[in-house]
């Protein structure tokens, strides 16, 4: 067979060294087979340090692994008897491999994370929640810099502060910030079209630098303050308003003193709600510890930065079975400061094997030094002891919800007679207001809950839609969706298809959907439509099945509060990307759309004309008249309006 294409380079220094191997075997058992693939590339590899992935018939990386040496490392799969069950199988599937030379082990670490969040093999170590952490973002490429949450990448000129450990946590500061320091949270073109101060200036949570109530020195000044906060500096910021509130009260300015008695007030809060142990030394750090039980792994981090307690995350790591627990850990940090900016510090539960190779790796990314350690005494000894008894805190609630969540995938599988209990449930719905803003959303659910980075959104905005029909909505949904997997995975093999399908709705819907998978052919998904019963009820759902049969359950069966739960989340779900479109069509505006109209001449059109339908509606000579458009940009909107043929 022909190896696979190699990617596109992810990063320029290892590109040239880029190598693939093939074996051409003849018919033999597949560990043999596999066995055989690997010795074939053996012949070849240098004692250098790189990279290697393991690729099965169809192309498919089974396991991305990295070596000091990679001639020895990759020998070693060689040798069967001295591998686990989990490695075995592994080699019996590889037919392929593909080595990277790097320079260094620590260069080797890093890639292998690279290519491991890129590919998420079957047989590593996964990182489950690939959800993005929020920062705030404090932009310096503005006389008056905006404040704000950011996810994503970290682009743009300003600073970025974080990571926290969710929205809540970057919320919270951020409205606490607000009440302190009076910086705007408005985007640049709402800053810009502002004649008087808006309502976050009312209830003193801005300076209003829009509308002129504060001078470039004083909100440089407020920025400033603000830096220093989030730099870890609190007791600066805090005598700095404790003196001038002082100072306001001996003047008598009690209504000014009351104001920055309320500012201080807020950034006490900050400060009582961000604390950690008082006694820790960790200003800048990540404080990492692991939790085993029943062959579940939790890893539980607490996020420090500038002395204050950003939040905790506790993770669950995927294919960890027959891993040790450094292992496990040392394959997550790698992969998790893949994407996050790493501390000065990171403090262990446990001393790592190779944590200088971690250590060095990391340093090389930050570009300052990165320390790795497990303190065995003292303050930041009791903070790692915290984040433990966290973590195992948190894989008990775990294991206690998946033994829940297990009972009644099974009793869901005998219910509707599926052959296993469902690993990937799918729960479509649809919402809109008398046809317009249309939308389709589809949930995701599983052994381990909600799988909210699977969720999608569909917009209907197919002509050949009759707005309100709920039927022809439910059926190009599906018929979208399932394209895409059979295009994606025609042989069902990455665990993206279905064991289940939920609709939302009775009869009509459930024949809709079954005649969008007829037309392309696709057979074997289980599909139930789900029906409220007399009046509406909940407790008297109705379950809709291809065959023709109607279900129902008793009022207290906790499988139907199950079926309930995912069917209220589809429908949360739809109704809040919904509300988001319609939010979002109310406040847009036609002009928006046209070439070459921005803030400035937007609202001197308005100003002009008194409404964008106005702007719709006037002719050429009447659109040269508005002040600030010429007649090139006159033609331009009236052509953009009044298109021809």
């Amino acid at each position: 067979m022909s190896p696979p294409t190699p990617p596109p380079p992810l990063n320029d220094r290892f590109a040239e060294e880029t190598a693939t191997f093939t074996v051409q075997g003849k018919e033999a058992p597949d560990i043999d087979r596999g066995i055989a693939a690997i010795r074939n590339v053996v012949r070849t590899l240098p004692t250098r340090p790189g990279v290697y992935r393991m690729v099965d018939a169809t192309g498919a990386v089974l396991y991305i692994g990295k070596a000091r040496a990679l001639k020895n490392r990759v020998t070693n799969y060689t040798q069967v008897s001295r591998l686990s069950r989990r490695l075995q199988r592994m080699v019996a599937q590889t037919r392929d491999m593909v080595i990277v030379t790097t320079n260094s082990e620590s260069e080797a670490l890093l890639l292998e994370a690279q290519l491991i969040k890129r590919y998420r093999p079957p047989y590593n170590v996964l990182l489950r929640d690939d959800k993005s952490f929020p920062f705030i973002f404090l932009r310096e490429d503005h006389d008056f810099p905006r404040i704000s949450k950011h996810r994503g990448a970290r682009q743009g000129k300003g600073v970025f502060y974080g990571p926290f450990a969710s929205a809540g946590a970057v919320n919270t500061t951020l409205n606490a910030l607000q009440k302190v320091f009076l910086l705007r949270s408005c985007t640049d073109s709402f800053f810009a079209n502002r004649e008087r101060p808006c309502l976050l200036h009312q209830i003193k949570r801005c300076s209003a630098p829009c509308t002129g109530r504060i001078s470039d020195t004083a909100y440089a000044e407020l920025v400033a303050d603000a830096k220093a906060f989030l730099s870890g500096r609190t007791q600066e910021a805090q005598k700095k308003l404790g003196d001038a509130m002082m100072q306001a009260a001996e003047a008598r300015d009690f209504e000014i003193a009351a104001v920055l008695r309320d500012r201080l007030r807020a950034l006490t809060f900050i400060q009582g709600s961000q604390a950690i142990n008082a006694e820790g030394s960790a200003s800048d750090a990540d404080i990492i510890a692991l939790a085993s039980a029943g062959g579940a792994i939790c890893i539980q981090i607490f996020f420090i930065r500038g002395g204050q307690n950003w939040g905790h995350r506790a993770f669950f790591p995927g294919h960890t079975e027959g891993m040790g627990e450094d292992e496990v850990l040392m394959s997550f940090l790698a992969q998790l400061y893949e994407e996050l900016p790493p501390p000065r510090e990171l403090m262990l539960d446990r001393p790592l094997t190779e944590a200088v190779l971690l250590a060095d790796a990391l340093s090389d990314k930050a570009g300052h030094r990165v320390g790795v350690k497990a303190p065995q005494r003292g303050p930041n000894r009791k903070l790692v002891e915290q984040a433990r008894r966290n973590a195992v805190e948190a894989l008990e609630r775990r294991q206690a919800e998946s033994t829940t969540q297990g009972r009644l995938l099974i009793e869901l599988a005998d219910l509707f007679a599926l052959e296993a209990p469902p690993q990937r449930i799918e729960v479509y719905d649809n919402s809109h207001i008398m046809g317009s803003n249309a939308l389709g959303a589809m949930i995701v659910a599983g052994p381990d809950g909600f799988r909210k980075n699977q969720y999608r959104k569909f917009n209907m905005n197919d002509a050949s839609i009759t707005p309100g029909d709920d039927f022809a909505m439910m059926k190009a949904m599906l018929s979208r969706r399932f394209a895409r997997l059979e295009k994606e995975d025609p042989e069902r093999s990455a665990g993206e298809w279905p064991d289940l399908l939920l609709i939302d709705g009775g009869r009509g819907q459930l024949s809709a959907v079954n005649a969008a998978l007829a037309e392309l052919g696709v057979e074997g998904v289980p599909i139930v439509g789900v029906s409220k019963g007399f009046d509406r009820d909940a407790g008297r759902e109705t379950f809709h099945l291809p065959d023709g049969r109607d279900l129902h359950l008793p009022p207290n069966a906790p499988v139907l509060f199950f079926l309930q739960r995912l069917r209220d989340e589809a429908h949360r779900f739809a109704i809040g990307a919904h509300r988001a479109k319609r939010s979002k069509a109310i406040a847009a505006n036609p002009l928006d759309d046209v070439p070459g109209i921005g803030p400035a001449r937007k609202k001197a059109l308005l100003m002009h004309f008194g409404t964008s339908r106005a702007v719709r509606g006037a002719t050429l000579e009447d659109l040269e008249k508005a002040p600030g458009i010429s007649r090139a940009m006159a033609m331009a909107i009236h052509a953009h309006f009044h298109p021809r043929g």
